[in-house]
């Protein structure tokens, strides 16, 4: 059996946690900053993890972690 490849696309976009959560950077915080309000800049800083709903696809996406 040849090995599963990791999608490259994802491994670029998520990080896994020490204890295996999945992490993504937030959206909307490239361009067009002055249209979002001080709160929104604020709470959308860093990391946030990915929702429920969507960590069996990431998870399928990088099958030997990262």
């Amino acid at each position: 059996m040849p090995k599963m490849k990791t999608k490259k696309a994802a491994a670029k976009r998520f990080k896994f946690t020490a204890t295996g959560k999945i992490k993504h950077g937030v959206a909307g915080k490239r361009h067009r900053l002055i249209s979002h309000n001080a709160k929104y800049i604020r709470q959308n800083r860093g990391t946030k993890p990915v929702a429920k709903a969507d960590e069996a696809r990431v998870k399928k996406y990088l099958p030997y972690g990262l």
